[in-house]
């Protein structure tokens, strides 16, 4: 879009996108590492239980945390609120097959945590305790927001923001774009090009809920350029649904972190969230493919977010394969019945390369937030010794926050967190470009990660003195 008619006018803006959205769009920094999708972009969603008939479902998935409002003993039906909180940033977790209540204690999850965990053994039977189906737009704006709570629906890209917060920002914040996020950046996944080839009503249907929610008047679906071959598909969709007026579709550089909140607004309708600041203080909100399908099963089936969908691969992985699994699964029954691994696995990350958590096992449970398992060889993996940092400045060239990760990372080293506070630590989204192009494979985001709970430490400490 020409630079002067950028922020000038939402219609005119939209309808740019409309005309030129076959023109890729993109932002400054970023990498394009090796992609690795070729393996499971073909590879249809397969439905399964694990052969244990058992789940380990995490009390918290999102949010504040919950308690368990069941016990052990307790039968469950599918589908039914097994954990909650009174607390408005919190979101319900249910459970995802009928069966008993097996244990309650705390389990190995996604990051190396012990979290509390919910333990169903399964009866085989097919009792469910969905929600009434609620017509999305004869609701209230309460009502609506209601529905999504108590479905459970948290942000499936990684974050697992609860939604229904994100749906409401705070007064004087006026939503103009609601963006799907089908960038899908990370290598190696392939799950949202997969559910919006397979179900992109459902997509298009949860976007548009979506924009109704929040009085937005414009959805655009946000897409990579080596996912052009959903093009077709979504725009035959946004047609045959009579939301072309309304829904627009922009292909964005194959590029990494396109993902990214900050780098999405940029690429999409060349607006820059500010310093500190949230989509909605650029006027838009952000949804994962998976998040906004959940939104369109929560009212058009009454389904609470009790499945997820995922990407098995890696190099170590015989069967590299898109899943849809119960929520709580744990990764290891899922070996060798329905995934198959070769020798040689020497790292399993939960998640995606780049941010995802290396796991010390694979018994750990699929969460809400969970779009992918990897099982990688040593030759994938990033195992390098860390050196002495060269002062070369690669990092601050595909930074695409702007950062100066170099100088961050100096300041840590110093002991000195109210300097790296000033070169931008907390502004840092931790995708892990600056570590990737590092020659000297300095441990830039773990050093982030730990510079950043020292400061919410300190503050958390001088916030508990001031009562």
């Amino acid at each position: 879009m020409p630079e002067s008619c950028k922020n000038l006018c939402l219609t005119c803006a939209f309808l740019y996108y409309r005309i030129y959205g076959m023109k890729t769009q993109t932002f400054k920094g970023g990498v394009h590492p090796p992609e690795h999708k070729e393996s499971t972009q073909g590879s249809p969603i397969e439905p399964v239980v694990p052969v244990t008939k058992t789940v380990c479902i995490p009390v918290t998935q999102g949010g504040a945390p919950n308690q368990p409002i069941v016990a052990v003993g307790d039968s469950v039906a599918r589908g039914q609120k097994i954990a909650d909180s009174h607390a408005y940033m919190s979101a319900p977790v249910h459970a995802s097959i009928a069966g008993t209540v097996k244990k309650i204690e705390t389990h190995l999850v996604t990051a190396n945590r012990e979290e509390l965990c919910i333990a169903i053994q399964g009866d085989d039977s097919d009792r469910t305790e969905f929600l009434p189906v609620l017509d999305p737009f004869a609701c209230s704006k309460e009502e609506a927001l209601t529905r999504i709570r108590e479905a459970g629906i948290v942000g499936m890209g990684g974050a697992a923001f609860p939604t229904h917060v994100k749906l409401n920002p705070p007064a004087g914040k006026k939503i103009e774009y609601v963006l799907a996020n089908a960038a899908e950046c990370e290598p190696y996944l392939t799950i949202d090009e997969r559910t919006m080839i397979e179900t992109p009503q459902k997509l298009i249907d949860g976007l548009a809920i979506a924009m109704n929610v929040t009085g937005a008047a414009h959805g655009i679906v946000v897409l990579e350029d080596n996912k052009k071959h959903v093009y077709p598909v979504l725009e035959k969709t946004i047609a045959d649904a009579g939301y072309t007026d309304t829904i627009g579709i922009v292909l964005c550089k194959t590029k990494y972190p396109q993902g990214g909140e900050k780098n999405i607004t940029v690429a999409a309708v060349g607006r820059e969230i500010p310093a500190g600041g949230l989509p909605a203080d650029v006027g838009c909100v952000i949804d994962n493919v998976g998040t906004l399908c959940a939104i369109s099963e929560a009212f058009r089936e009454g389904k609470p977010l009790v499945d997820r969908g995922l990407t098995i691969s890696g190099g170590a992985c015989e069967t590299p394969k898109n899943l849809k699994v119960p929520v709580g699964t744990l990764v290891g029954d899922l070996i060798p019945a329905n995934v198959t691994l070769r020798p040689g696995v020497a790292k399993i990350i939960s998640g995606g390369p780049m941010m995802g958590f290396a796991m010390t096992n694979a018994n750990f449970p699929v969460a809400k937030n969970t779009s992918g398992v990897l099982f990688l060889t040593a030759g994938e993996t990033y195992l390098a010794d860390e050196n002495p940092c060269i002062g070369c400045g690669k990092c601050i060239d595909v930074c695409s926050c702007r950062l100066a990760p170099v100088l961050i990372v100096r300041a840590l080293k110093a002991g000195d967190y109210e300097e790296a506070k000033r070169y931008g630590l907390m502004d840092c989204v931790e995708c892990g470009t600056c570590g990737y192009i590092c020659p000297a494979h300095v441990r830039l985001i773990q050093r982030f990660r730990i510079g950043k709970a020292a400061v919410r430490a300190e503050a958390a400490k001088q916030k508990e003195g001031g009562k």
